[in-house]
């Protein structure tokens, strides 16, 4: 079976595109495909719907603040989106500007520090961050949140505390997994009550997971790559979920991408 793009599309109004998370992060509908039906359900239900020995696993990824601006030093104005950090001191980037610049070209970020484009990568530029501080630590000072460009607004403090999920832990993605955005502690707590296994696993979201597909023809559309890592410990108990007869049940497209990888 061929799949094509045009087999993907639909109607997605503009004003029904959410530009602000609801007041509780769980006040959100659930829907529910089991036995062939399709049914409405509230997020906090969730619980009803598994049972002990089952296991969730969550992607445990952190947002960090890619997006950084500044200027050439041939003074034009510049906008970097750090796709991933390779070291203390580099980093793979997407860079816009009027003219892409050339190796060894020096740029102004943030208005604080500077860094060197050390080489070219297809479509990303390798940056060397000049600073005794580590790229991490520069750009949570300097840089900003990088909302997905469905969002029209600059990022403020509610989107940072938002647009992580509450289990948050190793610093990497430009993009939310979005699924685990509606776990709060009340619905952790109860699914921990009942049993179920929390499985963590880490999958950085590379700023690709907004690249449009630009083959109708889907065979044809090659994916980012993204960096995962699956412990030992996380990889033991799926195992022993699925030795037990519990469900694997992962939050989001992220964890099944590393799960599937």
């Amino acid at each position: 079976m061929t799949l094509r793009l045009e087999d993907f599309d639909y109607a997605l109004p503009r004003e029904l595109i959410a530009q602000h998370p609801a007041e509780q992060r769980s006040a959100s509908r659930l829907l529910r495909l089991a036995d062939g039906a399709i049914s409405d359900h509230l997020f906090p239900e969730l619980s009803r719907f598994l049972a002990a020995g089952d296991a969730l696993v969550f992607n445990d990824t952190r947002v960090i603040k890619a997006r950084l601006f500044g200027e050439k030093d041939t003074g034009g104005r510049i906008e970097i989106l750090v796709e991933r950090v390779l070291g203390d001191h580099e980093a793979l980037a997407h860079v816009r500007a009027s003219h892409a610049p050339r190796p060894g070209a020096r740029l102004l970020l943030g208005g604080a520090f500077e860094a060197t484009v050390a080489q070219r990568r297809g479509d990303l530029h390798v940056l060397r961050f000049d600073s005794s501080r580590s790229v991490f630590e520069l750009l949570e000072e300097h840089g900003s949140l990088p909302l997905p460009p469905y969002i029209d607004h600059a990022p403020d403090a509610t989107d940072e505390e938002r647009y992580q999920t509450l289990y948050a832990r190793a610093p990497g993605a430009v993009a939310a997994p979005t699924a685990g955005l509606h776990f709060d502690e009340p619905i952790l707590a109860a699914l921990r009550a009942k049993g179920v296994e929390f499985v963590h696993l880490t999958l950085h979201v590379g700023a690709g997971t907004f690249q449009p597909v630009r083959s109708s023809d889907l065979a044809r559309h090659r994916m980012h790559a993204e960096h995962y890592e699956i412990a030992q410990a996380a990889a033991d108990a799926i195992a022993r979920a699925k030795v037990s007869g519990g469900n694997i049940v992962a939050v989001g497209t992220t964890s099944v991408r590393a799960l599937e990888s």
